[in-house]
């Protein structure tokens, strides 16, 4: 497992506990808390799929990456709502980056795999 292939997990299992804590962390209006739910939910699935990618199960690494994205995406609304918090407002956007960088991470090791033959 590549350095690159890591820093991905691990920048998806720190989304995922953060998921997770969004019940906890919700005012039950931004995000809703049904929304909060629905992505602590995302969360928990995709720290079981990072576990198992680190373990060595390349099967996991497709639906953790589309799980993830799922997540970033139900933090778009938060930018076109009206009588959101600057602060939901930032933190949608570093989870929206967080998830691009975590795919970007985990996507260069195939490319790389590749090439090399």
């Amino acid at each position: 497992m590549s350095r690159t292939f890591r820093a991905g997990l691990i920048v998806f299992g720190v989304l995922s506990v953060g998921d997770l804590a969004g019940p906890l962390l919700t005012d039950g209006e931004h995000p809703p808390m049904s929304v909060a739910l629905i992505g602590s939910a995302l969360g928990l699935i995709s720290l079981v799929l990072v576990v198992l990618a680190w373990r060595g199960a390349r099967r996991a690494v497709v639906p953790l990456i589309v799980l993830r994205l799922l997540s970033g995406l139900s933090a778009v609304p938060a930018f076109f709502a009206g009588d959101v918090p600057a602060a939901a407002m930032v933190a949608a956007g570093v989870t929206i980056a967080l998830s691009v960088i975590g795919t970007a991470l985990l996507l260069v090791p195939a490319r790389e795999l590749v090439g090399a033959r």
